[in-house]
């Protein structure tokens, strides 16, 4: 019997550039193409742009974050009432305990994860908006490379 793909829900954030103009979305990182026919895709395109998605950010959490105790960190999310997908990585747990929060954790090690040495005097406010910046640049980068190029070659 084939694995049931979880139904995917819309990333958005409620910040969208793409009606500004920007190829990739500065709140969901979807690129816009694929903010404007959302609704039209089947689950298991929703899904691979899903899955897209969390690599990137899996990626930029992970050169920056080690997750210590998956048990902890996702006993946290409960606790301060964090949303977090749990068929994802701890990783995007990680993020939305961030996003929900970053000014409240004072010891990284009570909410099962270390920052990397390289980044251990950044306020974790600041960590967050980081990381969300370089998931944008990774997103931004990967469609100049695979799309975008062939979209304005075209023109």
């Amino acid at each position: 019997m084939p694995a049931v793909i979880p139904r995917v829900i819309t990333p958005c954030t409620g910040v969208c550039s793409t009606a500004l103009g920007d190829d990739v979305c500065r709140g969901c990182k979807r690129y816009s193409h694929e903010v404007i026919d959302w609704n039209s895709y089947s689950n298991q395109q929703k899904q691979i742009i899903d899955e897209r998605l969390d690599g990137f950010l899996v990626q930029v959490m992970a050169n920056k974050l080690s997750i210590r105790d998956t048990e902890v960190l996702q006993w946290q999310c409960q606790t301060q009432r964090v949303h977090y997908p749990a068929h994802k990585s701890p990783y995007i747990w990680l993020f939305q305990l961030l996003k929900a929060g970053a000014g409240q954790i004072i010891d990284t090690i009570q909410f099962g994860f270390v920052v990397d040495a390289s980044y251990r005097n950044i306020p974790l406010i600041e960590l967050r908006d980081m990381i969300d910046r370089e998931f944008y640049l990774l997103s931004e980068a990967h469609y100049q490379r695979y799309i975008g190029r062939y979209l304005h070659s075209e023109s």
